[in-house]
């Protein structure tokens, strides 16, 4: 295998919980974690996020996807403007639509407008190539959490969790050096995490978010309704497979008769439910479950994981890692690897039919 260069590369990530934009370095030679570099976040306002919002669902030349693109590509240019060092910037996009079935995937934001700004090639649009062959497009993180394993000098399998607007899970065996190689990893959406949430607590209490999981706390599962959600057909297909933000959005009506404090625990119960569901994939039982993104600092959906999975649950920064970061710091890290001709995805993560690449370079 040729040996590449160790890169300084500048990720950034903007969710579909909406709450703004994370941006990091990592140096990395596509294959090894060589060191992780300094991070930002610029938060969206109120008025940004309900223009993204307004958008969720449109395919490109829909009526609210240019002012949508156009706050996307505003805060990240802001954002990166802080760094220095970069070769090149891994630029996901803000995902508005996700609908592998018919082959289409669309994240807002133009990676060659941000090359021009800040005067650095940009890999994006990670996804389409992905569903174009037959994938889901989704998770794209796991070649990435296959890296963290290593980096942390993991030796036995382990599942690395994220809890952003959607959840997805990675089991990793670390004892394989390939992440395309068969059986080193299995990946997939567990079904919605933060989203329904921060959802319920805009439209009834006008907040973005049930903070530290204060308000579930308070309030009593519905757990008909929990058993109900896993009932679904999703629960049952053969991973991988993926989600859209708003899969579930009919079924959460069911929880309009709840208090406010009964749907917030009911919708983290269903969170973590799934959670432990999807656990049932896991090719081998798992001694530790590392949770990454904004859900880990909700102290009751981290306690509901705890009492519904078989092994450790724990934040992931007990590893050395950073939970905030670490989807900003895999698209750095998928960048290089795009730059490097290396596969991206494998049928273990997305279901594509062969290891591919993804991502197109836009030049300044």
């Amino acid at each position: 295998m040729a040996k590449q260069r160790a890169i300084w590369v500048l990720g950034t990530m903007s969710g579909t919980s909406l709450d703004g934009v994370d941006a990091a370095m990592v140096r990395t030679d596509g294959h090894e974690i060589f060191e992780f570099g300094p991070d930002a976040y610029r938060r969206y306002t109120p008025v940004e996020q309900a223009t993204i919002r307004k958008a969720f669902g449109q395919w490109p030349g829909d009526p609210d996807v240019a002012a949508a693109a156009e706050i996307v590509e505003t805060a990240h240019a802001e954002v990166l403007s802080r760094f220095s060092g970069a070769e090149m910037i891994g630029f996901h996009g803000q995902t508005l639509a996700h609908d592998p079935s018919h082959g289409r995937t669309h994240q807002a934001g133009s990676g060659q407008l941000l090359a021009e700004a800040l005067n650095l090639p940009v890999v994006w649009d990670f996804r389409s190539n992905d569903v174009l062959m037959g994938g889901q497009g989704a998770p794209l993180a796991p070649f990435f959490h296959h890296a963290c394993a290593r980096w942390t000098r993991a030796t036995e399998p382990l599942a690395m969790l994220n809890l952003g607007g959607v959840g997805n899970i990675t089991w990793i065996d670390p004892s394989l050096p390939s992440p395309e190689t068969s059986g080193t990893l299995l990946a997939f959406d567990t079904g919605p995490a933060n989203a329904p949430i921060n959802d319920l607590m805009q439209v009834r209490l006008g907040l973005s978010q049930d903070a530290g999981g204060a308000l579930a706390a308070t309030g009593r599962v519905d757990e008909k309704l929990v058993q109900a959600f896993l009932a679904q057909a999703y629960f049952h297909k053969i991973p991988p497979k993926s989600l859209d933000r708003n899969d579930f959005q009919p079924f959460f009506k069911k929880t309009h008769k709840l208090s406010d404090a009964d749907a917030a625990a009911t919708l983290t119960a269903i969170a973590a439910a799934c959670v432990a569901k999807a656990s049932e994939h896991f090719p081998r039982p798992v001694t530790r479950l590392l949770v990454a993104g904004g859900g880990r600092h909700n102290a009751t959906m981290m306690a509901q994981l705890s009492q519904r999975m078989n092994c450790i649950v724990e934040p992931i920064e007990n590893s050395g890692l950073n939970g905030d970061m670490l989807e900003a710091q895999a698209f750095a890290y998928l960048a290089a690897r795009v730059a490097y001709g290396l596969p991206t995805s494998a049928p273990s993560t997305t279901g594509v039919p062969a290891a591919i690449g993804g991502g197109q370079i836009s030049r300044p």
